[in-house]
């Protein structure tokens, strides 16, 4: 299968950057309580969109996820363990590709930003924690100090058959 890296590249960069403009908003309309939501819906349908117009599954996945639509698959976990630390030489992201017969997939490490603590951190205020167990009982992603592999976008085109 043809090497879509840029492409992958691309998807990523879009969705980064709209999920961290959602994010920002509703820090500043609605604080920490309401980005919990934005990680809920506005994500999930940030990577819908993204997948709807590219032709590939574009997602986040996190070895200890949120979201339990997010586990990630034997090929994710096998990658995100290479990202560790998630940052290279150069202070970027580590990525990955790999293409089979089947398929193309690419991989780049989310490394947790400061302010991604406030909600993933070791120290969660109640009101979010609360807002957290709600939304994902089973939530398994806190913890996380800044520079920590958080978790990885991910993107996969299928060959067709």
């Amino acid at each position: 299968m043809e090497d879509r890296t840029e492409d992958a590249r691309q998807l990523v960069d879009r969705f980064q950057t709209d999920l961290l403009t959602a994010l920002n908003a509703a820090l500043a309309d609605g604080g920490p309580v309401a980005a919990v939501e934005v990680c809920a819906e506005i994500a999930p349908a940030i990577a819908a969109s993204l997948s709807d117009e590219s032709g590939a599954m574009v997602r986040r996945t996190a070895l200890r996820n949120r979201n339990p639509d997010a586990v990630p698959d034997a090929t994710e976990r096998r990658v995100m363990a290479t990202f560790m630390p998630p940052l290279d030489a150069d202070g970027k992201p580590r990525e990955w590709s790999g293409a089979t017969a089947s398929s193309f997939r690419y991989m780049r490490a989310i490394p947790m930003k400061p302010m991604c603590t406030t909600c993933h951190g070791t120290a969660v205020a109640p009101d979010i924690a609360a807002a957290i167990r709600k939304r994902y009982p089973n939530d398994t992603a806190t913890g996380f100090a800044p520079g920590d592999l958080r978790g990885a976008f991910s993107v996969r085109w299928e060959r067709a058959r």
